[in-house]
């Protein structure tokens, strides 16, 4: 019987022992689990303050890709505008111009450089002659003139 009492003893407290071990480890548990939400809570105020956090990066990312876009539009209508400009595409609302309204609008163009050149030539004769600018005045004035009168020959 003596022996049978220290065995419940014994048992009795190896049950106290464990229970309080499991009672350590569930107080342990609860404060691993209290300082892992701290810890989350803190970053996330971290990211939240330095704008760092995925929403914030997705906002940051929508921004710059809008940016983007916007860039790309912009660097298109300035190539349609050279385009147009150098007379490789054609403007359909310019106002209806014909082609023929394009060429008289071309030949107006050139003729004002002409009359621009030959005033700055007088200009430059007027103050002292230069033989070369003549000749290459004249040069230049006589294979327009030919193609004119062609021109006039077929009409």
């Amino acid at each position: 019987m003596k022996q049978l009492e220290e065995q419940q003893q014994k048992l009795v407290s190896n049950e106290q022992q464990l229970q309080s071990r499991i009672e350590a480890f569930r107080t342990q548990k609860e404060v691993i689990k209290a300082q892992y939400s701290a810890a989350e809570a803190q970053v996330k105020i971290g990211e939240a303050a330095t704008g760092i956090g995925k929403q914030m990066a997705d906002t940051g990312l929508a921004i710059q890709r809008a940016q983007d876009k916007t860039q790309e539009m912009q660097a298109r209508a300035s190539a349609v505008d050279e385009l147009i400009a150098s007379g490789t595409l054609e403007d359909f609302t310019a106002g209806g111009q014909t082609q023929l309204d394009k060429e008289l609008a071309q030949l107006s163009s050139q003729s004002q450089v002409e009359s621009d050149l030959a005033r700055l030539k007088s200009e430059l004769g007027a103050g002292e002659e230069t033989p070369a600018i003549e000749s290459g005045g004249d040069a230049a004035a006589a294979p327009e003139a030919e193609p004119a009168q062609a021109e006039e020959q077929k009409q």
